[in-house]
């Protein structure tokens, strides 16, 4: 009944069935050893150690030849380290700047902030798409947007956009509509300006006149229900 530790030629149904439900137990109180913070928040440290103990313990489940024994020794050698890891990183702050960074701003005061999203290598679409998942359709309504280290965006609304209900906005609003990006990186987006009724000349001339920028400065430029134009530079 121990030979489905060591490599073999080939296991029986049997055998692979005792490898995979050790190796499920295994996991089970190695991430329960781990810790929450494996699981809720995915940093660094987290991700490496993810992608050694998948690719360690992935290989005895597929191949016979190679012995489970190995691969648990391993695991619980990574998982110390991890613990110990973690710990330095609890003791010594320093450290634990230089493997989970500071946070950063994508946006501040309702401005996009070029550089933030370079070094968080994410485009402005995927800010976009955050931001409509917080029920929030216009990047001015943002007093801040942090990147943290575990990769997820942080949001703080302007206090004088915060959600009103009934009772402190007795007054009926108006239907809800999405701003609509005219300019995206540079670039006019020409099938919006038909849908919306505006031409390009007429576009180039409001940004010239109200931002005395040309559209290849532009990172965002929206246009509301009111047709009013919002734009976010580059710089």
């Amino acid at each position: 009944m121990v030979d489905f530790f060591q490599g073999q030629e080939s296991l029986s149904a049997l055998g692979w069935i005792i490898r995979s439900v050790i190796t499920f137990l295994f996991l089970l109180i190695t991430v329960k050893i781990m810790g929450q913070r494996s699981i809720s928040q995915m940093r660094f440290l987290d991700f490496l150690v993810a992608l050694m103990l998948g690719n360690i313990i992935a290989h005895p489940l597929s191949d016979p030849h190679i012995g489970l024994k190995g691969a648990l020794i391993s695991t619980v050698v990574i998982v110390i380290m991890y613990i110990f890891g973690i710990f330095l990183t609890l003791r010594f702050p320093r450290l634990r700047q230089k493997i989970d960074s500071v946070p950063f701003p994508l946006i501040k005061d309702g401005k996009i902030i070029y550089e933030g999203l370079k070094k968080a290598r994410i485009s402005i679409d995927y800010l976009l798409s955050v931001l409509r998942k917080e029920k929030i359709e216009d990047v001015n309504k943002v007093a801040l947007a942090l990147w943290e280290s575990g990769g997820e965006i942080s949001i703080f609304p302007d206090p004088k956009y915060e959600p009103m209900t009934p009772a402190t906005n007795p007054a009926n609003p108006g239907a809800f509509e999405l701003p609509r990006i005219v300019i995206k990186e540079g670039k006019i987006q020409r099938s919006v300006l038909q849908e919306i009724d505006m031409k390009e000349a007429q576009l180039i001339n409001r940004l010239k006149s109200a931002y005395q920028a040309e559209v290849t400065n532009v990172l965002l430029g929206t246009v509301d229900s009111q047709k009013k134009l919002s734009v976010f530079l580059y710089k």
